[in-house]
């Protein structure tokens, strides 16, 4: 790949890097400033940022390093090389996995909301974020036990699996159980959702709780609509050339260009920055607090503290005083003979 590529390449890691970083450290911070987002399936959008944060202060910067450090990087068979492929796998199945199990939560309280407590308790979505950890730490590890390897790509710039016909039932379990199947799930419980947000519009409906009944605007469901197909497009334009592209090199035994493989890598590692954003935009309560705590720090910063003004309080501590002795004084002449 020539030097400009490279570079572009680099630059564009860096925004990724950055992005991914201080979104969801913002995301991070407004689950610590609001109380009320701490619920019960707060442990699912814990594991999604944390994820996401981790990949980006760990794989992206390997990447931007070995774009402008090429040719020379770290041995495939280097323990730093198979660690980072570990790292990158596992961080990269985990946080697709969990905002799947998210997605589900707020399919599960939308379409099913009479029974949504019964359905997802605090110990369920306990025992389904230890799984999935299980899971990906599991699928993670195949590679370092021989099923599979890690090697250092050229392309990329990263450690990562082997797409190649040898690793071939690695590659195509991976996919299909760790990224293909998750985001068809997501995808499918978007679009059901929307359907029934469409529906609900069109004929428009009454929200109730304990206290009274108020009616929910046809805005509100198509506005929601909206932002979910934006966030399914998003998924699909991030993941599917980075699928395309690993099924084809495994399936063909040939190379892609150095280009695509390094888009590819590139869009799939800018998930990661979407993810918060994803996370604030569907659902309501974090979309107010991140309102309510941005409009708290611009205020905040706004309040300019009053410059001290010693000698204009002393003097408007002192003058009634003054005054005061003074008209008794005056007084006091103009009654003596």
């Amino acid at each position: 790949m020539a030097d400009a590529l490279r570079t572009l390449y680099a630059a564009l890691m860096v925004l990724s890097g950055v992005a991914s970083t201080c979104g969801n450290l913002l995301l991070l911070l407004v689950l610590l400033l609001n109380k009320e987002l701490w619920t019960d399936t707060m442990g699912l959008t814990l594991s999604v940022s944390l994820s996401d944060l981790a990949l980006g202060l760990s794989t992206i910067p390997f990447g931007v390093y070995s774009s402008l450090a090429w040719p020379s990087c770290c041995p495939s068979e280097g323990a730093f090389c198979q660690g980072s492929g570990f790292i990158y796998l596992l961080l990269q199945t985990t946080s697709i996995h969990s905002l799947t199990w998210a997605t589900f939560d707020k399919f599960t309280e939308i379409c099913f909301a009479l029974s949504y407590s019964r359905i997802w308790t605090a110990r369920r979505r306990q025992v389904v974020l230890v799984l999935v950890w299980l899971f990906c730490l599991v699928n993670a590890a195949l590679p370092l036990l021989g099923f599979g390897s890690y090697v250092y790509s050229e392309s990329r710039f990263l450690c990562c699996p082997s797409f190649t016909p040898d690793n071939r039932y690695f590659v195509v379990l991976w996919m299909l159980a760790g990224i293909v199947a998750p985001i068809l799930t997501m995808c499918s419980l978007y679009g059901y959702i929307v359907y029934v947000a469409r529906k609900q519009a069109r004929k428009g409906t009454f929200m109730c709780n304990e206290l009274h009944c108020y009616h929910v605007p046809a805005n509100n469901y198509l506005r929601s609509s909206m932002v979910m197909v934006t966030t399914s497009v998003c998924l699909l334009v991030c993941w599917l050339p980075y699928i395309s592209v690993c099924l084809y090199e495994t399936l063909s035994g040939q190379q892609s260009p150095a280009v695509t493989s390094a888009l590819s890598a590139w869009l799939v590692l800018t998930s990661a920055a979407l993810n918060p954003w994803i996370t604030c935009m569907t659902q309501t309560r974090y979309r107010v607090a991140v309102r309510r705590s941005v409009c708290r720090f611009i205020q905040m910063c706004s309040v300019t503290p009053l410059e001290p003004r010693p000698q204009s309080s002393a003097l408007q501590l002192d003058t009634p005083n003054h005054i005061s002795m003074t008209t008794t004084a005056a007084t006091r002449l103009s009654s003596s003979p």
